[in-house]
C-alpha cells in the first residue's frame, strides 16, 4: 500500500435547511453504508443531529444550510453534522420530563453511539457520533 493511501473513506453532503433535507440525508447516508450492520444506527444518528441543525440553530433559516461528514475505516464510523451557527449553547443531552416534544434526540444519540464529541466549529458547531465497529475504542482505550 502507498504510504499516503488510507483504508478509510470520507464523504461530505452540504444541506440546504429545509426540513426534507434531513430525508435526504439519511438515504444518502443508508445508500453508503448499504450492508453495514450499523447503517440503521448511523441513520437514525443522521436524522437526529440534522433536524437538531435545522431546529434550533441558522441552518434552519432562509439560505442556511447544514454539513454532513462521514468517514467509514474498519474500525469505526464517524458522523459529523456541522450546523450554521447562533444557537445560543452548544449542543448537549437534555432530560426533558415525560410530556415534552422535544428534547430528546442528542440523548437518543448518545444512547446509540459509542462516543459523542461536540465541537465549536467556525461560527456554530460540530457534533461528531462515532460507531465502533467491534463494540471497542480505537486502539482499545475506553472512552
Amino acid at each position: 500500500m502507498h504510504e499516503y493511501t488510507s483504508t478509510a473513506r470520507v464523504w461530505g453532503l452540504t444541506c440546504p435547511g429545509f426540513p426534507e433535507e434531513v430525508s435526504r440525508a439519511r438515504r444518502w447516508t443508508r445508500d453508503i453504508l448499504a450492508g453495514s450492520p450499523l447503517a440503521e444506527d448511523a441513520e437514525l444518528i443522521v436524522s437526529e443531529l440534522g433536524a437538531n441543525a435545522i431546529l434550533h440553530t441558522a441552518s434552519g433559516r432562509p439560505a442556511g444550510s447544514f454539513h454532513l461528514a462521514l468517514a467509514v475505516s474498519a474500525q469505526v464510523i464517524a458522523l459529523s453534522i456541522t450546523d450554521g451557527g447562533d444557537a445560543e449553547t452548544a449542543p448537549k443531552a437534555k432530560h426533558p420530563d415525560e410530556e415534552a416534544t422535544h428534547g430528546r434526540g442528542l440523548g437518543m444519540v448518545s444512547a446509540l453511539a459509542h462516543r459523542v464529541v461536540v465541537r465549536n466549529s467556525d461560527g456554530g458547531h460540530t457534533v461528531t457520533a462515532e460507531l465502533f465497529t467491534d463494540s471497542q475504542p480505537p486502539g482499545g482505550r475506553p472512552c
